[in-house]
């Protein structure tokens, strides 16, 4: 990205979102930033650290404090930094079919209600609209956060649920 595009906002445009949708996104985007704000209220989710073992479908967190926060995560995506492109988990071949349920969830919701951003396997857009799909795939199932974690170039982006909290 260029100087005069940092400067006027350029970079990739959001993907319109069809009028029957946008406001379930509003909705998912509001709800994710209430759970996400108890979260770092409780155990300070925006400054731990991260891992996750895909295989065993689990997120760790740990907090400064020492706080350890677990759970059990869904890959909903993940971003290209680079080519500033999304691949939804439901077809991604580095993600499990045990941990990308979520996804399919979104998936089999927009074969549903004819909504292609959620059906189209690879979108190009920005960052900030890959967070509001996966606030979408949180409300959906009902998950109880997400994170956004880098891996190289990469963003991947989680639901997960309950959370279990432990001090070493």
């Amino acid at each position: 990205m260029g100087m005069f595009d940092r400067m006027f906002g350029g970079g990739k445009k959001k993907i319109a979102y069809p009028p029957a949708l946008q406001p379930q996104i509003e909705k998912a985007v509001h709800a994710l930033q209430a759970l996400t704000t108890a979260h770092d209220n409780t155990w300070h989710l925006g400054e731990a650290d991260w891992s996750a073992d895909l295989d065993e479908g689990t997120i760790e967190f740990t907090a400064p404090n020492g706080m350890h926060a677990t759970a059990r995560c869904q890959v909903i995506g993940t971003y290209d930094t680079k080519q500033e492109s999304w691949l939804w988990g439901w077809d991604h071949p580095s993600v499990p079919p045990p941990v990308a349920e979520h996804a399919k969830k979104v998936q089999a919701y927009g074969q549903k209600n004819g909504f292609d951003v959620l059906t189209t396997r690879k979108l190009d857009c920005p960052e900030d609209q890959c967070w509001e799909l996966t606030a979408l795939a949180c409300m959906l199932n009902n998950a109880q956060g997400a994170y956004r974690g880098p891996a190289g170039t990469a963003l991947v982006f989680f639901t997960f649920g309950k959370v279990t909290l432990s001090k070493p």
